[in-house]
């Protein structure tokens, strides 16, 4: 069979034509780039030495921390040397006897509801929340109970019966979901400081020592008098500063970039290939600097964000009362932080109330808001294996006592502010080296210009 004969093309074909047409090409794209909401919040703080402290008045505040535990199993023990948490044993350190009142904990398990201590009852021993929630009331003027706050894994209450006088119950404890506490009997410690002195003399001291003036912030107290006639005498008084205040250091985020001598001469045309290179990689750091900035053990705002501007949801979602709860807590919040889930979980609980959450304008762009404070999305907020993350809120700036960014502006080859690209020299494989830095830190002027609510159910 003879096979079909093509008519000859009369015009120039596709396939040859696309071989001296140009091609239509975008910048090298990533998908990594968010929007990073914290680094365009947070005023930035020019440290021209590197360092940065942080004045305060003096606060008195000891063992204000939580405890934490280890699990075999089904059991569950607190670390001996994390008693030191609880405000009457801290400072004390005979490991001997720690790991006697460790030992001496008992374990127990309640169901949503129980009463674990009931107001009005004496103390007997001292509660640590291993593991669940657990409300924290008192009678209404009203009838019913008046929730106060909630407690979670690490806190602890009736630790002041350890150096004072047992007294009775102030509130009522009760689970709000299944809970794992460990029970310290105040005769268990009295039995182990028998075969301590030294924790004796510990408790004695603690019991003994004046309680210092403060005022309601844990702030030493300026004395001061009002509402007087006449000529009495005024009371002399001066503002005492913590005497050895923190000092925040810049953190650096770096890199080499490394780029071929023959790609830079070579591929160049239309678009730059070291300045494509070093486009996409400061982009990077930048995203690892906002990564940083929330979670760094050191300066991260997830781990300065001070006890007692911690709070937990009532019940997992994070409800519009635990939303007031949170901003509450201080003057001029300014922002919200939260994971993208976390603001999706924000709008189906307002949902569920039959609240609307709002929305503002934000740098030109609408974002949902709570009370008219903008909650800025940010991805860098961790979320835990169980379906758990924060919400943050902060006040921002120097002028207001906030939380601010610390970078430092005019070093050395400066490619952005506090970023700097730097020339390291071509290797003996044709290799162009740069070295890519950036230098930020942030810092917490007063505790309560930093909130965090946690156990957020997303």
């Amino acid at each position: 069979m003879n096979a079909t004969a093509h008519p000859a093309p009369t015009s120039l074909e596709t396939a040859a034509a696309k071989n001296l047409a140009s091609t239509l090409k975008t910048p090298p794209q990533m998908q990594g780039i968010s929007p990073r909401w914290l680094l365009r919040a947070l005023p930035w703080v020019r440290v021209s030495a590197g360092t940065y402290r942080v004045n305060r008045r003096l606060t008195h505040t000891l063992g204000d921390g939580r405890v934490e535990f280890v699990s075999t199993g089904s059991r569950v023990r607190v670390i001996p040397a994390e008693l030191t948490e609880l405000p009457a044993l801290g400072g004390f350190d005979d490991p001997v006897a720690l790991e006697a009142l460790a030992d001496a904990c008992v374990q127990r398990a309640y169901g949503p509801g129980d009463v674990i201590a009931a107001a009005g009852e004496p103390v007997t021993e001292v509660v640590l929340i291993a593991h669940g929630k657990v409300g924290r009331s008192v009678p209404g003027r009203y009838g019913g109970e008046a929730v106060l706050a909630v407690l979670a894994d690490g806190d602890h209450a009736g630790d002041e019966a350890l150096a004072g006088p047992p007294g009775a119950w102030p509130h009522t404890l009760r689970a709000t979901t299944r809970c794992t506490v460990l029970a310290l009997p105040l005769a268990a410690v009295r039995a182990v400081a028998r075969d301590a002195p030294g924790l004796r003399a510990h408790l004695d001291a603690v019991a003994a020592r004046p309680a210092p003036r403060r005022n309601k912030r844990g702030e030493a107290d300026i004395a001061l008098a009002s509402g007087h006639t006449g000529e009495p005498v005024l009371p002399g008084t001066f503002v005492d500063y913590e005497p050895e205040p923190r000092e925040y250091e810049l953190s650096v985020a770096q890199t080499v970039l490394r780029v071929h001598t023959r790609v830079a001469d070579l591929y160049s045309e239309p678009m730059n290939q070291v300045e494509e290179q070093l486009r996409l990689t400061v982009e990077a750091l930048r995203e690892r600097q906002e990564h940083e900035l929330i979670n760094n053990p050191e300066f991260g705002l997830l781990h300065n964000a001070d006890l007692r501007q911690r709070i937990r949801t009532r019940t997992g979602p994070p409800t519009p009362d635990d939303l007031d709860d949170l901003v509450s807590r201080r003057r001029k919040t300014r922002y919200l932080l939260a994971h993208p889930r976390a603001v999706a979980a924000i709008g189906r609980a307002c949902n569920a109330h039959g609240v609307h959450p709002g929305h503002t304008e934000v740098d030109g762009v609408r974002l949902t808001a709570w009370r008219g404070i903008p909650v800025l999305p940010c991805d860098k907020i961790p979320v835990a294996a169980d379906g758990t993350t924060s919400v943050l809120a902060m006040r921002t700036g120097q002028d207001d006592q906030g939380v601010v960014g610390l970078h430092q502006t005019g070093i050395p080859e400066e490619y952005e502010p506090s970023l700097n690209v730097r020339f390291m020299g071509i290797d003996e494989q044709a290799v162009i080296s740069y070295l890519v830095s950036v230098y930020f830190s942030a810092a917490v002027l007063v505790p309560d210009a930093l909130g965090v609510l946690e156990d957020v159910e997303i």
